[in-house]
């Protein structure tokens, strides 16, 4: 029995937004939602088999996921955003990759700033307190926690989808 690759779209999309959705409400993105999505992959990419395209895939992947392990070390990343990230970047290929990138670095600014703003965090406040969510305690200064996962999804989304509807 094999999948069709938009039955993998579907479930790709289901897993993004249960990363986003798990990452606002509790800043934590389980390990289960990168690991469906890597291992959902091949369902996917065998729609255009190719090895050179497969291991390039992975090889951006790699990189993502080294990159991201670094930045996790200092603190800058959670470990949740790196999986997810180099999940996403498996999905995006080598040639979906800059635009992921790009694309989640813009989704990411948008919402700390977003953030930022006294509206902004009362309206997450209240989102997480209508979820059962304890209150995120006060940071000092701008240190906010910002929940990366959601830019990530977002722009997995568009970049994985986008060429599937043009």
């Amino acid at each position: 029995m094999t999948l069709h690759p938009h039955l993998a779209l579907t479930v790709f999309t289901v897993v993004m937004v249960a990363a986003a959705f798990e990452d606002f409400r509790r800043l934590v993105i389980p390990n289960l939602l990168p690991i469906l999505l890597c291992l959902l992959w091949p369902v996917y990419f065998a729609g255009e088999p190719s090895l050179s395209g497969a291991l390039a895939a992975v090889g951006c992947a790699l990189a993502v996921f080294v990159v991201g392990a670094i930045l996790f070390a200092r603190g800058y990343l959670g470990g949740g955003d790196v999986k997810l990230l180099s999940a996403a970047t498996l999905w995006a290929g080598p040639a979906g990759t800059p635009a992921l990138l790009m694309l989640t670095g813009v989704f990411g600014g948008a919402l700390a700033l977003f953030l930022l703003l006294p509206f902004g965090n009362q309206i997450a406040a209240a989102a997480r307190f209508m979820l059962g969510q304890p209150a995120l305690p006060p940071k000092r200064g701008l240190a906010i926690p910002v929940p990366y996962g959601i830019a990530i999804a977002g722009a997995a989304l568009v970049v994985v989808l986008s060429p599937h509807f043009g």
